[in-house]
Parts: structure tokens; C-alpha cells; sequence
């Protein structure tokens, strides 16, 4: 798969494409639908299918620049693109700077610079809600008055009792239900990230962690849960804390602290997997490291009895 960073890495005089546009954030269920519709389509056509995805996501932008909080992420970057080569719809994606250049080019300058002079876009797939463009000034009538490209609506997929979208996933993710995320997702809610020195509080109280450094986004859940990681020598179960950690800590930070079961080695440097499998309790400020220990050898415990 061809990941192009920026635009000016298209490669000139690429192949007639397909295009889809989107976030894609978490790689749910109704985008792997998107997305094989997208390679169906380029496959009858005989296009290039590419996906376009912007980074920072919009939102995030334009929260920061309006000084609001910063809104729930499901995907960083990486996880993303992992995740979008996993679903084997895609050969091409191209992943744009969202910033205020990018944020100051009309509706018109995106479809001539980015979808005609870049992509030489035949066939285009986006929400009837899609908006585009300085000041939201492109949607999708205009794309449809297109002559040279067809565009078409994506579907809408129901999972759950419900539509399939980035907010319900975050939704559920937030109130704790692991089990329905993972339905709307198609697969268990993961993250990655790099193992890195901590306090090595785990290992003085008997429950050593590896502590995972993640993309500073703001992420839609916390507490503590049963967990799944893959690592360079294998796939271990274990028990996960993900938030601020109250207890020993001031700082408002989330911070992802695994303890794995049955695993002996060093995994710092070591780049986990952490596939969330069920949640066990929120998080707990207690009032000595003697209360902390005793809760995290009970949550062992439920975490061994979950999987077994």
C-alpha cells in the first residue's frame, strides 16, 4: 500500500482514481463497507482507488483554534493507517496536513488542485453530508454538478440498533461498553504505542507494567480493563490501567500502564499492541499505595477470571 504524506508526494500523472474522503477514525464497520465499495468501483472502472484522510482531524483543528477542548480521538495516525491497510481495500492513501492554508482553500480550489490536477479523480464516494471547503462552502450537490467525475453517496451500515459511526463508537467506549464498541468497530478497540522507563512503582508492589507512550489526543475511555498485547515474542493476555492514574500522580495526562500475565522479559523499546477486551471498574483515587496495591492484585484476579 502507497502512503503519500502530503500532496506534493502524489506522484505525478498517477492512474485515473476512485476517491474516498473521511476520517476514518477508529476503521469502524461502515468504513470497511466504504472501502469495499470503493475497490468494487475502481475495479469495474478501472481506476486508482485512494482514500484521503487529513491530520490533525478537522475538529481537532478548529477546537484548537477556537481554544475548546480537544475532542474524542479513536485512532492516532499510525493505528489508523495500520488499520486501513488491514481492511486490503486500499493500494493508495494520502494523508493531508489539515492547517490554515489548508483550512483557507474554497470549495472550488479543493476540487481543482486536489481531485482533478493531483488525483485525476473519475469516480469520488462521500457522505451527502460532506462538507468541504473554506468556511464549509463545498457539499455534495456541488460535487455532483462535476462534469468530469461521478459522485456517489456512501451507505449507511446498521450495527447494534444503530448506524455505524466514529460517535457511537466513542459513545459506547465512554460508558464503559467495551462489548458494543467492538461490534460497531468489527474488531477489538486497539492502540499502540512504544514501551517506555516509568516509575517502576508496579514492580515495588508485585505488579510490574510496561508503561505505553501515546500520541497526546484525548481518548474516550478510561478505567481499568482485561486486555490483549501483542508483542515482538507473542500474544499475552494482562490487565490495563488507562487514564490519569489519581493515586500517584498530578498530572491530567492519560497514561496506558500494562501488566501482562505469564510473561518474563524486558519489553522496553518494544513497540505493544493493546486490544481493550472488557472493562472492570473506573478509576480510583485511594488514599495509600497500600489500597492501590490490594485493588490492583484484586483486579488481577478479575481479569484472570474474565479470560478463563
Amino acid at each position: 500500500m502507497n502512503i503519500w504524506f502530503g500532496i506534493n508526494n502524489i506522484p505525478r500523472n498517477i492512474p485515473n482514481s476512485a476517491v474516498t474522503i473521511g476520517n476514518f477514525d477508529g476503521v469502524h464497520t461502515g468504513h470497511r463497507h466504504i472501502l469495499e465499495r470503493l475497490a468494487q468501483q475502481a475495479s469495474e472502472r478501472s481506476l486508482n482507488p485512494v482514500a484521503i484522510v487529513f491530520e490533525p482531524q478537522p475538529n481537532e483543528f478548529f477546537s484548537k483554534l477556537a481554544h475548546k477542548p480537544q475532542p474524542y480521538r479513536l485512532s492516532p495516525l499510525r493505528d489508523k493507517l495500520r488499520l486501513l491497510q488491514e481492511t486490503g481495500s486500499l493500494k493508495n492513501i494520502c494523508v493531508i496536513r489539515f492547517n490554515a492554508h489548508f483550512a483557507n482553500q474554497t470549495a472550488d480550489q479543493f476540487i481543482q488542485i486536489i481531485l482533478r490536477d493531483k488525483l485525476n479523480t473519475r469516480y469520488l464516494l462521500v457522505g451527502d453530508d460532506f462538507r468541504f471547503g473554506k468556511a464549509r462552502g463545498g457539499d455534495f450537490e456541488l460535487l455532483s454538478q462535476q462534469p468530469d467525475f461521478v459522485t456517489e453517496r456512501t451507505p449507511s451500515i446498521l450495527v447494534a440498533g444503530g448506524r455505524a459511526s466514529s460517535t457511537s463508537v466513542r459513545q459506547a467506549l465512554s460508558n464503559g461498553d467495551i462489548a458494543q464498541a467492538t461490534q460497531i468497530l468489527g474488531h477489538p478497540y486497539t492502540l499502540s504505542g512504544h514501551v517506555k522507563h516509568g516509575k517502576k512503582l508496579g514492580r515495588i508492589i508485585g505488579c510490574p507494567t510496561a508503561n505505553i507512550h501515546l500520541p497526546a489526543h484525548h481518548y474516550a475511555l478510561s478505567g481499568v480493563f482485561v486486555v490483549q498485547a501483542h508483542t515482538e515474542t507473542g500474544i499475552y493476555r494482562g490487565v490495563a490501567s488507562f487514564g490519569s492514574n489519581p493515586t500517584v500522580s498530578n498530572t491530567p495526562e492519560s497514561k496506558l500502564e500494562v501488566h501482562l500475565f505469564n510473561f518474563t522479559g524486558n519489553l522496553y523499546g518494544q513497540r505493544l499492541h493493546i486490544s481493550f477486551l472488557h472493562k472492570l471498574r473506573d478509576e480510583i483515587k485511594f488514599d495509600s499505595i497500600d489500597e492501590l496495591q490490594a485493588q490492583i492484585h484484586q483486579d488481577m484476579k478479575d481479569a484472570e477470571n474474565w479470560a478463563a
